[in-house]
């Protein structure tokens, strides 16, 4: 195989000895922010898999990975783009990340695109992501929000829940989460007596609370985060007996929310994004064993979007996003034989030898266009004050 190496003559291709080069990947993610209790597991998740193809000594004849880490803070959009600055001027050659949806856009417009680099998120969720001008650089392998709205809607409407208030964080995520559920459940029968947006960061939620309950609803859908305003909302309903279930998406559903809460959920509920079988079953195993929650929200996809970026190189013999971009597809779909986590070494031996690999990964990744995931959701409730998964959908 031949790769890319940085020589004197700049972007030239030479066929290199094993081992003689070690690539750099980004992670950009928000170890500080309103999403920093999850940021742990998905760096790890990251790293599982970039540890698992540097060792292999499979990859691209012999070449090494290894990873550069940007605090993006998740939603300060000035703070994300200097983050992924930095990681470019470091020389990565493409990046895991970013984290939330709003600092996503802003890095992948003013950073990723300009400079060529191969964005794959393991978690932004807008839809307004689905048809961002990304010039083919930016895939995720979590599914849009437009997908979660009506899964969610559907939920609610079995519980027999006829009527919600919503609240959201103000930014591109909490919008547009609010109006894709509000539009899916109202379209299906439900009624929506308020949309609100909260700020994060307040130290009291009391006003917020008031216009919500002045609107009234069966219960309360709180599309926000469970390190911040989210929990600043739902603790100032239950002070004021204003709400008492609570419908939970993605950024709310951690073992933060039962930590602070407890067994004041018990009616409540709600879903993320996360498969079930074999290769979900194969990943908690490896992060059980490298000491992390394989479990947590978005460890998976993390792990997934790390390995994606490694096996296009792979099947694009290049490091150059221009080249391998046009791989992310193909090494994650059908045909071909099936890869699961703990597999990169056999997935790059199969990729040298020319044959085709479709992988499935830890998240049953399936990858629809614009280059974003299909979506398995996971159904969870908080009975017994304890984080429950009741199903799949």
């Amino acid at each position: 195989m031949k790769k890319l190496l940085l020589a004197s003559v700049a972007g030239a291709v030479f066929a290199g000895a094993a081992g003689a080069d070690e690539i750099k990947l980004g992670i950009s993610l928000g170890l500080t922010g309103p999403l920093e209790s999850i940021s742990p597991a998905m760096q790890k998740g990251a790293e599982l898999a970039i540890k698992e193809v540097s060792e292999s000594g499979k990859f691209l004849e012999g070449s090494t990975v290894s990873s550069a880490v940007a605090d993006n803070t998740c939603v300060d959009a000035a703070a994300s783009v200097a983050a992924v600055e930095r990681l470019v001027s470091e020389g990565v050659k493409g990046i895991m990340g970013g984290m939330c949806s709003g600092e996503t856009i802003a890095s992948l417009e003013k950073v990723g695109v300009p400079n060529g680099i191969v964005m794959i998120s393991p978690s932004a969720t807008s839809p307004a992501l689905s048809t961002i001008d990304d010039k083919g650089f930016f895939f995720r392998t979590a599914p849009s929000d437009a997908r979660q709205g009506e899964v969610m809607a559907d939920i609610v409407l079995e519980k027999g829940i006829k009527s919600v208030a919503i609240t959201y964080t103000n930014n591109d995520y909490g919008k547009g989460l609010a109006d894709s559920f509000a539009n899916s459940y109202k379209a299906k029968g439900g009624a929506v007596t308020i949309v609100a947006a909260h700020d994060d960061g307040k130290a009291d939620y009391s006003a917020e609370v008031a216009a919500l309950a002045a609107a009234g609803g069966d219960a309360l859908v709180v599309a926000g985060y469970a390190d911040q305003g989210g929990s600043g909302v739902i603790q100032g309903s239950l002070d004021t007996g204003a709400f008492s279930t609570f419908v939970l998406p993605d950024g709310m559903v951690n073992n933060t929310l039962v930590e602070k809460f407890g067994d004041q959920l018990e009616t409540s509920f709600g879903q993320n994004p996360s498969a079930e079988g074999e290769g979900h079953d194969k990943f908690a195993e490896l992060a059980k064993d490298a000491g992390f929650d394989g479990t947590s929200a978005y460890a998976g996809e993390s792990y997934d979007s790390s390995a994606l970026i490694m096996l296009a190189m792979q099947a694009a013999k290049s490091t150059d996003a221009k080249v391998y971009k046009d791989k992310v597809m193909d090494v994650a779909n059908a045909p071909g034989e099936k890869i699961y986590p703990g597999e990169l070494a056999k997935a790059l031996e199969l990729i040298a030898a020319g044959q085709d690999v479709d992988y499935v990964g830890a998240t049953s990744v399936e990858l629809v266009e614009p280059g974003e995931s299909a979506g398995v959701y996971r159904e969870v409730d908080f009975k017994g004050g304890k984080l429950n998964v009741i199903g799949y959908r």
